[in-house]
């Protein structure tokens, strides 16, 4: 028995210091990254349940009213934030407006704009292709890139801080007390390592990879914090990047083909899916499309100034002539542009995730070339005096 007690006190320490934390991080992370799935399944419930409640006919509040006092799960605690503004007398969609962390803000337009036409089935639709989830594999690969995130780049500046602080100094005394050169490498990879280059690289790479982690896990609700009223510097970076904008570019084309089909007049319906995309630059560009109507232009030739690829204005021009309604002669185009989004986001995230990869690479091959460089002349010193 006395064999086996130090065992088990080493086994029950390495499980204290080591499995333990390693559990609680594990479980935290998961967490973390299950918060934009958590909140995609979220609205989906809610669409589902409208969808439920509007095809019994029966009316909208008192149902979810209901599901709230029945202390339903599904839908997080902003459910019950949602019927408190409902009892106090507010509509669906100045409900949702006060809590804008309920539903993604395009879902959240989307069913405004649907009240405001006074048929939230018809915009349904639009609101179930804004919540197409991306493939696995973009999926996996900002995991993936989390989880560098948190493990690699901590532990590469504390083990170049220790480097710096403690073990090259001490190399470099040893050459110099043996009259030894350094190799060219190791002279550069010193000099950058003293000018503390390499630990503010990395600390650069690190705050980016949390920005966008921090993106990531918070989505919209935390992204809005840094979106000014006066300046959408927010907006304007969501429509430059590709894949965002031909997502964008989907919701306001599904939300324009519902409320046409619903025989909205051309000038509100663009108002309408403009504000659908919570996006300040479609807004602005859904102003000028109303602007070019007005000047007795039609709708797909207005539509040249929402979308500059022209890509938009043919599709519509078929549309217009297609039957079955405009949102179902442009779901072979919606679907083209999830598609091609997702393989954008995919390709970024490859990138990205691959060239950080090959940046740490290079990082540790510098050092460790120029340590063992460094050991190199001290063993030459060596033999030579022997």
């Amino acid at each position: 028995m006395s064999d086996w007690l130090p065992f088990l006190l080493g086994f029950l320490w390495y499980a204290l210091l080591i499995l333990l934390p390693g559990l609680a991080f594990s479980m935290l992370l998961h967490f973390l990254l299950s918060l934009p799935m958590q909140r995609r399944d979220r609205a989906r419930f809610f669409l589902d349940l409208l969808e439920t409640l509007l095809a019994r006919g029966e009316p909208v509040e008192p149902a979810i009213l209901s599901a709230a006092a029945g202390h339903d799960r599904a839908m997080g605690v902003r459910l019950y934030m949602v019927a408190a503004h409902l009892e106090e007398g507010a509509r669906l969609g100045e409900a949702l407006e006060k809590t804008p962390s309920f539903l993604p803000p395009q879902v959240n337009a989307m069913l405004q704009a649907g009240e405001k036409l006074g048929d939230l089935k018809k915009v349904l639709p639009a609101c179930r292709e804004v919540l197409r989830v991306a493939p696995d594999t973009v999926r996996t690969t900002m995991h993936y890139m989390v989880a560098i995130l948190l493990l690699f780049a901590p532990i590469a500046i504390w083990l170049i801080s220790l480097l710096t602080i403690f073990v090259i100094p001490k190399f470099k005394e040893v050459a110099a007390g043996m009259g030894r050169p350094l190799w060219p490498i190791s002279t550069f990879v010193f000099a950058l390592n003293d000018s503390h280059i390499l630990i503010g690289l990395e600390a650069v790479l690190f705050l980016a990879l949390l920005a966008l982690a921090l993106v990531y896990v918070g989505g919209p609700g935390f992204v809005r914090w840094f979106q000014f009223r006066d300046v959408p510097v927010v907006d304007w970076i969501s429509w430059r990047v590709p894949w965002k904008q031909k997502k964008l570019l989907r919701a306001f084309s599904a939300m324009l083909a519902v409320l046409l089909d619903g025989g909205v007049p051309e000038a509100e319906a663009v108002r309408l899916a403009g504000q659908s995309t919570a996006n300040e630059i479609c807004r602005q560009r859904a102003r000028r499309v109303i602007t070019t109507l007005a000047s007795g232009a039609k709708l797909n030739q207005a539509i040249r100034a929402f979308d500059d690829t022209g890509e938009f204005h043919w599709r519509l021009a078929n549309a217009i002539h297609a039957r079955g309604g405009f949102l179902s002669a442009l779901r072979g185009w919606h679907e083209a542009l999830d598609a091609r989004a997702f393989q954008q986001e995919e390709t970024a995230t490859h990138l990205i995730t691959s060239g950080l990869i090959i940046l740490n690479g290079l990082v540790v091959g510098l050092i460790a070339t120029a340590m063992f460089g460094l050991l190199v002349m001290i063993l030459k010193g060596v033999l030579a005096t022997t």
